[in-house]
């Protein structure tokens, strides 16, 4: 497609309309600056992947203009895709010290480390990417370093939020820095790029000092194992639960793999400092129940996870039954609703308490409440606003509670392009956009022949045929079908749809015969017609043709 060549303009290929998955894009002239890149997870409408991430192709095309990528801070659903997608894109990255820990482990784990140049930019940094001016603002969020952004250029400054908070006691890093960000508001803001995923709560952000007084009550009075779960990168989080568990007299073991990676990140960077060191999930069984808590990954129900294999006791080295307590430090992402209760009534069923927000004091979200939103649009002023960051219901209440303050704002979905100057602010052209999942080392189009197949099979199963066919194009001996999922070998169904696709294979015409792909295609017709008669679905099918 044509893109305009002048002037500056916004650009979501993911995260706007949807959670997770953020990628955002602004140009300035013929220059493009990459602002996270991000993964999400699948959800109910889509249980043939599990990790997703945005389609690139649009900036991939142009990655010969793209100054740099900025990432805002290390959770997985702004950093994640960096490893997927950076062959792509092949651009320097700027992040603060925390985030590029957690980008370098994951980049060496992709075996590209050694590949991509990172600058390392300090918190409330300012720094240059091409022809954009950028100053990083520290803000709070559920974990460390955080960072708005100030992007100044010819045309106007753009605060783009990320992802943020206010709350005076985060325990963790600095509070939000509303003096910097008022500052800023006083130079002049075009246009406010801000976070939607909490705007709908009433009344001002929790705070964490609140849940690690609640943490700290709750495992106090609980017997037996506890393990609580929680976002791997949750530092603050993990240090709550960590103090919490050091003032009952209980040693902390950490449970999955990435939060053992948090750990290496976070005291590398100077976290954690009054943090026992953990133990390993290896020594939790030498450990008394009623002087152990475990942190363990899995929150959001994801089926390898750690506490999802606990819950149906298949998890090599750690178990929880009756008389143990599993605490939710953490919010249902929209969409994993079921994987989550179905994770929850596993426990339950072997006798295990869950508790969860609505029983204790035991989360706070890292975004902005809509008072917090109000407070930023009181202290940046901008000319407009574009909420990000959000499905379209978080978008729309959004944009209502900014045109309350009298400014206007600007409804975007994924792949809008934005002008923000010169001229109006409006939404100009379109560009491609788009899921892919990430399937071992391969990235699958969401919408690919391939996965629709996994899809189908997902829900119609599969069957697959063997016929012997001798020169002339006839079948020799009783065809072979395999329906696992579907039909029980040897049972009277499998041999009725046996039988009729063989007399199907009977009645195929002889001019078909002699051309081996028309038999094959004919004869996967009559394995249709007949598991269509005897089972009343339409699996994928394929015939495999064995010449004698």
């Amino acid at each position: 497609m044509t893109v305009q060549n002048d002037g500056l303009a916004f650009l979501p290929l993911g995260g706007t309309g949807e959670i997770g998955m953020n990628l955002n894009l602004y140009r300035l002239g013929e220059t493009w600056l990459v602002v996270d890149c991000g993964i999400g997870f699948s959800g109910n409408d889509t249980p043939e992947a599990e990790v997703l991430v945005p389609d690139p192709t649009f900036i991939a095309e142009r990655r010969g203009q793209i100054a740099g990528m900025v990432i805002t801070h290390a959770h997985e659903d702004h950093l994640g895709a960096v490893a997927h997608l950076w062959t792509r894109l092949q651009c320097p990255i700027y992040a603060t010290p925390f985030a590029t820990s957690v980008l370098r482990r994951k980049l060496s784990e992709a075996r590209l480390l050694h590949n991509v140049t990172i600058h390392t930019k300090q918190p409330g940094s300012r720094f240059d990417v091409g022809p954009f001016d950028i100053e990083f603002i520290p803000v709070t969020h559920s974990v460390p370093e955080a960072q708005a952004m100030a992007i100044r250029t010819e045309y106007g400054t753009i605060m783009h939020t990320g992802d943020w908070k206010i709350d005076p006691t985060p325990l963790v890093g600095p509070p939000t820095d509303l003096k910097r960000l008022k500052e800023i508001g006083d130079e002049g803001v075009l246009a406010l790029v801000c976070d939607s995923t909490n705007v709908m709560s009433k009344g001002a952000s929790r705070s964490e000092a609140e849940v690690r007084e609640g943490m700290t009550a709750l495992i106090a009075g609980l017997k037996g194992r506890i393990a609580v779960t929680c976002f791997a990168s949750n530092v603050a989080r993990v240090e709550t639960i960590a103090m919490a568990a050091q003032a009952a007299g209980r040693t902390v073991a950490l449970v999955g793999r990435s939060l053992r990676n948090l750990d290496n990140s976070a005291r590398e960077c100077g976290y954690l400092s009054g943090v026992l060191p953990f133990v390993s999930e290896q020594d939790v069984n030498d450990i008394p129940d009623n002087e152990l808590v475990m942190i363990i990954t899995g929150s959001q129900g994801e089926p390898r996870s750690a506490l999802s294999r606990i819950a149906i006791d298949v998890h090599p080295n750690v178990s929880l039954g009756k008389g143990d307590t599993v605490i939710y430090s953490s919010r249902m992402i929209p969409g994993n609703e079921i994987a989550i209760m179905q994770v929850q009534d596993n426990l339950t069923r072997r006798g295990v308490t869950v508790l969860t927000d609505k029983d204790a004091m035991v989360h706070c979200s890292g975004h902005a409440t809509g008072d917090d939103v109000r407070e930023m649009y009181r202290l940046i002023r901008p000319q407009y606003a574009v909420p990000t960051h959000g499905e379209w219901r978080h978008l729309t209440a959004h944009a209502a509670l900014a045109q309350e303050q009298g400014i206007d704002a600007v409804l975007l979905e994924d792949g809008d392009i934005l002008n923000l100057a010169p001229g109006t602010v409006e939404v100009v052209d379109t560009a491609p956009t788009g899921r892919w999942a990430v399937d071992g080392t391969r990235l699958l189009p969401l919408d690919g022949e391939v996965l629709a197949a996994r899809r189908k099979m997902l829900f119609n199963g599969l069957v697959i045929a063997s016929v012997a066919i001798d020169d002339e194009g006839f079948v020799i001996g009783d065809p072979k079908v395999s329906a696992p999922g579907l039909l029980d070998q040897g049972d009277e169904e499998t041999d009725r749809v046996k039988e009729e696709f063989a007399i199907s294979l009977d009645e195929i015409p002889d001019d078909l015969r002699a051309d081996e792909h028309a038999f094959r295609e004919a004869a996967k017709t009559a394995l249709r017609r007949a598991l269509g008669r005897k089972i009343q679905k339409r699996p994928l099918v394929d015939v495999h043709i064995l010449h004698v």
